[in-house]
């Protein structure tokens, strides 16, 4: 089967989806108490996820480790590794890499529909909904709205690991690129990396196939 989001990532980033929940997903100690009282659904997803995660760090020489949730809910990796992990009805996916080849990874996946009423004005800037009104009305076969938000999602992940400061959807201007398949995305606090380096912009790469939306932002090393 072909990746959807393997594709979309640099070729140093391992990646692994599934597109229904792994029944025999094991769990490590910490992370079963991790997801102690959490409901069945949420368990299962979990666990793909985590399996997934680890079949990406094995593409990457390492062996199957813990990877418990963050204060956020952010996965914590081992050392010297950066990755994001997704889920969403009907898919499960990691990306993970060495630090030393990517500063950052954030990945996202959505059902190709759109946003539920009202959430749109929370998501999108007034230029944003420029762009957004003229692709809803000339491009309806994709689900735009729903494809800012999780462009927003990937970024927020990739800049949450690489900064730790959480931010708003507000905090990120996303453009088109002339292309369609690639959006820039604008922070509005640039973060110097390794004190020398300014970054203000992240690119997002996209797909929509098999009725969902699959982002993803990577930052170089």
């Amino acid at each position: 089967m072909v990746s959807l989001l393997a594709p979309l990532l640099p070729p140093q980033t391992a990646a692994a989806e599934v597109f229904c929940d792994v029944d025999d997903a094991l769990l490590f100690a910490a992370e079963e108490a991790a997801m102690a009282r959490a409901c069945a659904e949420r368990r299962a997803e979990f666990a793909t996820g985590r399996a997934c995660a680890r079949a990406a760090l094995a593409t990457l020489g390492l062996a199957a480790a813990p990877i418990v949730p963050g204060p956020r809910g952010e996965p914590l990796w081992p050392a010297d590794v950066v990755g994001s992990i997704t889920h969403c009805a009907g898919y499960r996916a990691c990306a993970a890499a060495w630090l030393g080849d990517v500063l950052a990874i954030g990945i996202d996946a959505e059902p190709d529909r759109p946003l539920p009423a009202g959430l749109i004005d929370d998501v999108a800037t007034p230029s944003e909904r420029g762009w957004l009104a003229d692709l809803m009305t000339g491009t309806p076969h994709v689900s735009w709205d729903r494809l800012l938000f999780s462009v927003k999602e990937s970024a927020y992940k990739a800049w949450f690991q690489l900064t730790g400061r959480p931010m708003m959807c507000g905090d990120f201007t996303v453009s088109l690129c002339p292309d369609e398949l690639r959006f820039s995305v604008r922070v509005r606090e640039p973060f110097t990396v390794a004190g020398e380096r300014s970054l203000a912009q992240l690119e997002a790469n996209w797909i929509a196939a098999r009725d969902l939306l699959v982002t993803a932002v990577s930052i170089p090393a």
